[in-house]
């Protein structure tokens, strides 16, 4: 793909400046640009590394003194890296999946298929699947029956729907998202160690031996419009009603969402966080990676938890939170800040009973 710097600024809402008619064939870090690429260069921290390079034109600051850089053209954005979100989407490559219904496909003849949907080889789709128009299914994906998938879908290898799974429209899966896996519902005959020491807050009692009995998840998913889900990642059966992801909601690779979630709109959960059941997450919340959520606790809007933060009970919507347990982040550097003068404060108090014992007095 070659486009034009001017067709670039167009389609990305930037300004153009000096030879807008020079053409490149992809983008690159100004370090490595070749003649033929456009240099990312976004944050003027970075503007060394432009010399270093071969490139011609780069996307630049607002404002950038891109004559000086010996360029000969620029694209400047008000807020590059959002720029950088259009940008990316113009020339993506994709991944070079062959238009139309692969004939190795397995497609229930019940299956109701959008106008041009495509479906990639060794793909699996059961008895009354609904899949939107403009839908792109990869390789080695399974759409189980009776589930629905909503318009311009995009699921890459190995994607897994299960049964009775509602999507909305642009859903994007990445390889090995697993979306409807039955929920870990276990329940013992008597109330089990677990239960004793969660309703003791640590005695579990007399120890018994018992065997675990499946609940099985009567529920199914429903995800709205815009959702995107990282490579490996698992959302679990409600047990009886559904389990729930919110519009525009971004999730990363590793993430486990588990049964009765309901997680609100154009949330932000990054790698390996993990959702224990029941849980309510509201609208516009940011988890970083390894963050863990208990169960049957509730997240308000807006809030922002730190990297392997661990929220073991209710947090009001728009904090920002940090820790094991996550409390708010200023309180937790705190704390931490207090930890790290133990040892200081420990020899102190060790010096003071020495100097006490020489002069003859009790500590």
């Amino acid at each position: 793909m070659s486009f034009t710097v001017q067709q670039i600024a167009e389609a990305i809402d930037a300004t153009a400046h000096g030879n807008t008619g020079l053409t490149v064939n992809r983008v690159a870090e100004p370090a490595l640009a070749g003649p033929d690429e456009l240099a990312l260069l976004t944050n003027p921290k970075f503007a060394d590394g432009l010399s270093q390079g071969q490139a011609r034109v780069a996307l630049l600051w607002e404002g950038a003194d891109w004559q000086s850089m010996g360029l000969e053209a620029a694209i400047t954005a008000t807020r590059g890296r959002y720029a950088m979100a259009a940008l990316s989407k113009m020339v993506d490559p994709g991944q070079g999946f062959e238009m139309g219904i692969h004939p190795t496909a397995v497609i229930d003849a019940s299956a109701v298929l959008g106008a041009d949907v495509s479906i990639g080889p060794f793909t699996v789709i059961g008895a009354n699947a609904q899949i939107g128009e403009g839908s792109v299914i990869g390789p080695h994906c399974h759409i189980g029956a009776d589930s629905t998938l909503g318009a311009r879908a995009m699921l890459r290898d190995h994607v897994s729907i299960g049964a009775r799974v509602t999507i909305g429209a642009r859903f994007w899966a990445q390889p090995g998202a697993r979306i409807g896996s039955d929920g870990m519902s276990f329940v013992t005959p008597e109330a089990s160690g677990v239960e004793k020491a969660r309703a003791s807050l640590g005695d579990q009692g007399e120890v018994t031996q018992q065997a675990w009995a499946r609940i099985h998840s009567l529920g199914a998913v429903t995800i709205g419009d815009d959702v995107e889900i990282g490579a490996n990642t698992c959302v679990d059966y409600g047990t009886v009603r559904d389990t729930c992801i919110g519009n525009g909601c971004k999730i990363d690779n590793l993430v486990h969402i588990a049964h009765n979630v309901v997680i609100g709109n154009d949330c932000l959960l990054a790698g390996q966080v993990g959702i224990a059941g029941s849980t309510r997450i509201g609208n516009n919340v940011v988890m970083g990676g390894q963050v863990g959520v208990s169960d049957n606790t509730v997240v308000g809007d807006n809030v922002i938890c730190g990297g392997a933060s661990k929220v073991l009970s209710k947090v009001p919507a728009g904090q920002v939170v940090l820790g094991y347990p996550a409390v708010k982040m200023d309180t937790n550097l705190e704390m931490y800040k207090s930890l790290r003068r133990l040892p200081r404060l420990a020899k102190q108090f060790a010096d003071l009973q020495k100097t006490v014992s020489k002069l003859g007095l009790k500590s």
